[in-house]
């Protein structure tokens, strides 16, 4: 089979990057071609992204990949979910919102006053989150004067086609997809009093979205077809984990830990609702039967509020290098406490949440945040697995966090199950690889595409520690 190339964005809350996967027999290969900051920018009515710059971003690394590598014959974009841009016309009303932003308190209450969360969860099947997208169309003030609102990745497949289109993936994590259907539940959107209007056509990942505009083409260096992927970065990330069985939970790590199991058939029960558990589409029609966890935002901030104190940079590798070699009891805290979702010094707030117990070394205080999301994770497996009736004997842990040995034992620690860590990058794999699936350059079914991913980026085992 000849090598084919494909040029995939992938989008994340802290960092974005373009990369080049090239796809054959035996072959599953990533090149990195830019790496870009990104994050909340504070503006005078809340926190929003800084989408002019994410989107030139973007667009430059695809310029430079068909630099790199001219065979490119696609592009795919993945990002995180929920946030969206508001179109009037052809025209952006604003920055979209950050989903951190304190705005979504009030659209929870709006919501649950006019449907209770009960019924909400038997229609959409969604944990509560108070950032997702529903709460935040109903926090929006601007929403009566669009005609359309988009997804980060749909906006950015609008940017470079001029398509308005909702990729089924991340389109499930708004909190107005049928959980049952997977269509639009227009009569849900009217009783919340969002307009359907606002909702474009559904497409499912490997529809071809549309084509460079030749603006823009000009710019990047071809005219080049936007194929839709797992556009919710979980998705894509849950299409590279080398599962074989269905006895496997994942964790999909890095600032959030997203731990589930894959499903055929949705779990709507009582039991499911109460443990918080959600219902993202995933790929070939599959359930991501998950919990969100708090990653390794603790860790991130933790470091970032040190590193201010500082006035220079941690090695975070020595860090944790450290941190493993500290013994006797470790204090935990609940990693999921909403205390610890905003930005800024998570220390102090975890010091609060630890009442006393905090340890005064960085090592150890950074042994207690990897050992306490190593705890959520562990409890968010063993609950998948009582909820979806499956007996595990597997985590695989992939995305940034399988870099994290330490993160990798203790979640194998106190899971009591063996840990498959990697692949790293296993989100712009799976954009990847539905790409070229789409193209004809990869295997047909999910599970071939997974055996293509064990056989190129085999996973580091984790026992656990009697």
């Amino acid at each position: 089979m000849t090598t084919r190339a494909v040029a995939a964005v992938d989008l994340g809350a802290t960092s974005g990057r373009v990369v080049i996967g090239r796809v054959g027999d035996g072959v599953l290969e990533l090149e990195l071609v830019s790496r870009f900051p990104n994050g909340p920018v504070e503006r005078e009515d809340g926190l929003h992204w800084d989408f002019a710059a994410l989107s030139e971003h973007v667009v430059e690394g695809l310029a430079e990949a068909v630099r790199r590598e001219p065979a490119i014959e696609s592009i795919g974009i993945d990002s995180w979910a929920v946030d969206y841009g508001l179109l009037a016309g052809d025209d952006l009303l604003a920055e979209p919102f950050h989903y951190r932003d304190a705005r979504t308190a009030r659209g929870v209450e709006e919501v649950h006053a006019l449907l209770p969360f009960a019924e909400l969860y038997r229609r959409n099947g969604l944990q509560f989150l108070p950032f997702n997208t529903l709460y935040q169309y109903r926090a929006d003030s601007r929403i009566t004067d669009a005609d359309s609102a988009l997804l980060i990745p749909d906006l950015l497949a609008f940017l470079l086609t001029g398509a308005r289109v909702a990729e089924r993936t991340n389109a499930s994590t708004t909190g107005l997809l049928g959980v049952e259907t997977g269509e639009w539940d227009a009569d849900l959107a009217a009783r919340l009093r969002i307009p359907a209007a606002l909702l474009p056509p559904l497409v499912d990942p490997g529809t071809t979205i549309g084509t460079l505009r030749p603006e823009l083409a000009a710019r990047i260096g071809k005219h080049l077809p936007v194929i839709a992927v797992g556009s919710h970065d979980t998705a894509s990330a849950v299409v590279a984990v080398p599962m074989v069985a269905g006895s496997a939970a994942y964790i999909s790590c890095g600032t959030w830990g997203l731990v589930g199991v894959e499903l055929t058939e949705p779990v709507l029960t009582d039991a499911a609702r109460e443990a918080n558990f959600t219902h993202e589409l995933g790929v070939d029609g599959r359930y991501r039967f998950l919990h969100n966890v708090t990653g390794l935002w603790l860790l991130s901030e933790t470091v970032r509020a040190w590193e201010a104190e500082d006035g220079a940079s941690l090695d975070l590798s020595e860090l944790l290098t450290a941190a493993s070699a500290v013994t006797g009891d470790i204090p935990l805290f609940d990693a999921n406490d909403p205390s610890l979702s905003a930005p800024g010094d998570m220390p102090t707030r975890i010091t609060v949440l630890l009442r006393g117990d905090a340890p005064s070394s960085r090592a150890a205080f950074a042994r207690t945040i990897v050992e306490s999301i190593a705890a959520a994770f562990a409890e968010a497996v063993q609950t998948a697995s009582a909820l979806s009736g499956r007996t595990l004997d597997v985590v695989h842990l992939v995305g940034g966090g399988s870099l994290n040995r330490l993160l990798c034992q203790a979640t194998a620690d106190r899971t009591g199950l063996p840990v498959l860590a990697g692949p790293v990058e296993a989100t712009a794999l799976g954009n990847v690889l539905v790409q070229a699936r789409a193209l004809g350059a990869a295997p047909a079914t999910l599970e071939g595409l997974r055996a293509l991913v064990a056989a190129t980026h085999p996973p580091e085992r984790f026992e656990p520690h009697p």
